[in-house]
Formats: structure tokens, C-alpha cells, sequence
């Protein structure tokens, strides 16, 4: 049984405007119905997989929770990071949390990030399984992707020998590492045929992964153990021991541990792989018409070539006429154009909005909650309008606001609320006033989503103007929805 350990607390910057700190690439539609962190768990499912690990930020553990509902999967643990640590800190807590819930068996487990494109699952499961021997052996044994162009932007992995051009999936020693490459040296590794790309996926037994660390971090693995023996259980999620974690060392997987042991192993993977690096990367993994254009519902191209337009709202309408090698992509609250020779800029890009103290540096329009999510379509003077989305069975916590009085209208569904002593049913097209000060709660007790529009009067309407008294999901106060 192999367990998989997938890695999402990466804010994704340079796929703004669509991935942002708030909601970041991994749970981000870019194709089809599934997010990419759905299609990882899908991807790692069945036969022989076990149920996931996941390690996540605590900003995202209940869309984490969500998105597995969505596709009708359970993690084994969510693992909660205080602070992001980098890798080495994430994939070990992983490997320690599972060998406890193994009650101290060997296991073996498979670190994947949740953000990669994958598009022939089952050829990537059967690499997986071409390296189960070696890792069973003691081995850690890493998958490389078959370059298709001279990338610079990855790390590379050399081998011994030079490829087969119809190689099988079958591991061998791994030579060592190569850093991000400029673009000439890119060129001569891949005409070599002896390089592949790193993908940052990994296979091997907790305990072969624990031994490393005891040789190679032991100061790491002490604190990390540390972290973890001493780690709360909210809810069905398991926040690590924040004043250890704290002190750990912000350090990868490949430097702490994987450049430095003799007992590595590489399977070659020639299937179609994606980091989602960039938009540039989004453009050329796109579905492109006979002039290299890809485009998405709400999005229209007149003489354009090699050019991507993505509409994000269906209110929106984006048109791109004459463009060339263009990526535009448009969002409620903000638009990117680059070149795309220019689209790894976007992480600067984001820097100078924070710097500026933009929110949509950040945050997105629509802000996900644990009982479903709202966007704001309306700021004024003393007044904000919000449409607020309630799924079924949830409920918002029993609060009341200092400086702020509410009107919410039912445009969707039933709404039981709870207004100081009073509780009733609120259909559609019937409304409530939620005075300044009074003790409320919204719950949907219907089947089907429950959607209201919110108007808010008073003097200061920031989320952290709460005052919590109930909460299902043990959030505490001055936490936000």
C-alpha cells in the first residue's frame, strides 16, 4: 500500500491574478471540472494507494476539506503548519505523523506537490509501481521528467547513461543534481539525452526517509518529532506544535536530504508533465486553435496568434484583437497583460501591488469560509452589499458585530436564522434586519445551496468586527466569517 503525502501550502504568485495567497493555483480550475490538487488525489487513488496525507497551511484546511468532498475522498490527516517551513520540514512531519498512524510500521509513502499536470494517470501510476521494488529495497528513489525543451526554470537530475528514445519506466541510479541552468547549458543537457527535469516526486519507506534525516538533519528530525508528538487535534485536522516548528530551519528536500545521501534512485518519466510554473506554461499545455490561441468561455480572438485569453467572470466579455504572443488574463478586480516571453515578471508584479498596500495583491473577490463563501459587489461609504453562499447543512457561527447592523435578502433556498431570542425560517424573496449588537446565526437547512445578499450599515465593516459565541468549526475570536 503506498500512502500519498501532497504538499499544498504554496501561495502560487506567479499565476496572478488567478492564484493569490488567499486561494492559491493548487485549488484553481484550469481545466475541466477538477481543481489540481482534486486531480492529484484522483490521480493517487485506487488500487493500491492508500488514503492521503495532506500538509497544508491553516488559511486552507477547509478548502482542503471541501475540494475531497467535491470528489467524494477523505485524507488520511491534514496536517497543519504553523508557518511554512519549506519541504524538508512538511515531508518529514508527514512521514513521522504516518508511521504513527502505522502504530511504528515501515510504509511506504509517495511525496507529490498538488499543483502538477499529469494528464495520462495511469501511466504515471505505472512508474510509481516501477519503482516500488526499489524503494521497498531502502532506497529513495525520485521520478525525472523527459525534457521536451531547454528549461531553465527547473532543476535538473543526470544520469549514468543516455536514455532509449522508447525507454520503459525502470529505476537506476541517480548521478546527482543540476541547479536551474542558464539557457545554453540547458540546450547542451538536453542534447545529451543523460538529464531529465526534477519534479520534486518522490517514493520511499518512512523509515529509509527517517534514517536520512538521522544522518543527514538530526537536529531537523529531533524538532520535527517534537512538533509532531506534541501536536492538538482540531476538529479532524492536526496542527503541529507551533514553538517548535517555529524554530525549525527553512530548508527543501533536495538540500537537506536528497543531494546529500548515496542511496538515491531515479524512474524516467516520459509522459506529459506540468509544474503550472507560469501563464507562459498554462498557454502551451492549453487546447490552442489552428493560429495558437487559447481561450476559455467569456474570452474571443480576432487575428490573434500564439496568445492566451482567460475570462474568470461570466459577466466579463475579454476580446483580444491582433495580439501576438500575448497572455491576458481578467479578473472582477484585476487584469494582467504580458508578453510571454515576460510572464515569470508576475511574481515581481505582485510584490509591487503589496508594497503599494493593494489587496489584490492577496486576496481574491471571493473569500472561501468553511461554511461556504461571499464576495463583495458593492463598497461605499458606511454601507458594503455582499452576496454570501451558505452549502447545505452549513452553518455561520453565532456572533454579533460592534459597529455594524445587517440586511440579508434570501435569493436562493431557505435560511434559518437566529436573531438574539428569536429563530425562524427565511424563504426566498423574504428578508431579516440584524440590529447593531444583536446575537445571530445563519444556517442552511435545505439540500440545495442557500444564496442571500447581504447589506451592511455602520461606521466600520471589516471582517475582524466579530464577536464569536458558537462556532462548529472551532474557530476562535476575531477569526473572520
Amino acid at each position: 500500500m503506498i500512502y500519498p503525502l501532497l504538499l499544498c501550502g504554496g501561495a502560487g504568485t506567479r499565476l496572478w491574478p488567478l492564484s493569490r495567497k488567499s486561494y492559491p493555483k493548487q485549488f484553481a480550475k484550469f481545466t475541466g471540472d477538477t481543481s489540481l490538487f482534486q486531480a492529484s488525489v484522483l490521480r493517487l487513488s485506487g488500487a493500491g494507494f492508500g488514503a492521503p496525507l495532506i500538509v497544508t497551511g491553516a488559511d486552507y484546511r477547509f478548502v482542503v476539506t471541501e475540494q475531497l468532498a467535491a470528489i467524494e475522498k477523505a485524507a488520511l490527516t491534514t496536517l497543519i503548519e504553523p508557518e511554512a517551513r519549506n519541504t524538508a520540514p512538511a515531508v518529514l512531519a508527514g512521514a513521522l505523523a504516518l508511521e504513527a498512524q502505522n502504530d511504528g510500521a515501515d510504509t511506504l509513502m509517495l511525496v507529490a506537490p498538488s499543483d502538477h499536470v499529469i494528464e495520462d494517470a495511469q501511466r504515471f501510476r505505472d512508474a510509481i509501481a516501477a519503482a516500488v521494488p526499489t524503494a521497498q529495497a531502502g532506497r529513495l528513489v525520485t521520478f525525472g521528467i523527459r525534457p521536451t525543451r531547454p528549461e531553465t526554470g527547473y532543476g535538473w537530475l543526470a544520469l549514468s547513461q543516455e536514455l532509449e528514445a522508447d525507454f520503459a519506466p525502470e529505476a537506476q541510479p541517480l548521478e546527482g543534481f543540476v541547479e536551474k541552468p542558464d539557457a545554453a547549458t540547458a540546450q547542451t543537457l538536453m542534447e545529451g539525452g543523460k538529464h531529465l527535469w526534477n519534479a520534486g516526486i518522490f517514493l520511499f519507506t518512512t523509515r529509509a526517509l527517517i534514517t536520512a534525516f538521522e544522518k543527514h538533519a538530526p537536529q531537523m528530525l529531533e524538532t520535527t518529532r517534537q512538533a509532531v508528538a506534541q501536536a492538538d487535534q482540531d476538529l479532524h485536522f492536526t496542527r503541529l506544535a507551533p514553538d517548535p516548528w517555529a524554530t525549525l530551519e527553512d530548508d527543501s528536500i533536495d538540500y537537506a536530504i536528497m543531494e546529500k545521501v548515496d542511496n538515491l534512485s531515479v524512474v524516467p518519466y516520459s509522459g506529459d508533465w506540468s509544474d503550472l510554473g507560469s501563464w507562459e506554461a498554462v498557454w502551451r499545455d492549453g487546447e490552442k486553435d489552428a493560429q495558437g490561441v487559447v481561450t476559455t468561455p467569456g474570452a474571443t480572438a480576432l487575428e490573434c496568434h500564439n496568445t492566451l485569453l482567460r475570462a474568470e467572470d461570466p459577466r466579463q466579455q475579454l476580446v483580444g484583437i491582433g495580439l501576438e504572443d500575448i497572455i491576458a488574463i481578467a479578473m472582477p478586480d484585476a487584469v494582467l497583460v504580458a508578453h510571454r516571453d515576460h510572464t515569470q515578471g508576475v511574481k515581481q508584479a505582485v510584490s509591487m501591488l503589496k508594497a503599494q498596500g493593494m489587496a489584490q495583491a492577496d486576496t481574491l473577490p471571493r473569500d472561501y469560509r468553511p461554511w461556504g463563501w461571499f464576495e463583495s459587489l458593492v463598497v461605499g461609504n458606511r454601507f458594503q452589499v455582499k452576496r454570501i453562499v451558505v452549502h447545505p447543512g452549513a452553518a455561520l457561527s453565532l456572533q454579533s458585530h460592534h459597529h455594524r447592523a445587517e440586511h440579508w435578502i434570501v435569493v436562493e433556498g431557505t435560511a434559518q436564522v437566529t436573531v438574539d431570542d428569536e429563530v425562524k425560517l427565511i424563504s426566498e424573496n423574504q428578508s431579516v434586519y440584524v440590529p447593531l449588537g444583536a446575537v445571530h446565526r445563519m444556517e442552511n437547512p435545505g439540500k440545495m445551496p442557500m444564496v442571500l445578499i447581504e447589506v451592511q450599515t455602520g461606521s466600520y465593516l471589516g471582517e475582524d468586527d466579530i464577536i464569536r459565541y458558537e462556532d462548529v468549526y472551532a474557530r476562535g475570536q476575531g477569526a473572520k466569517g
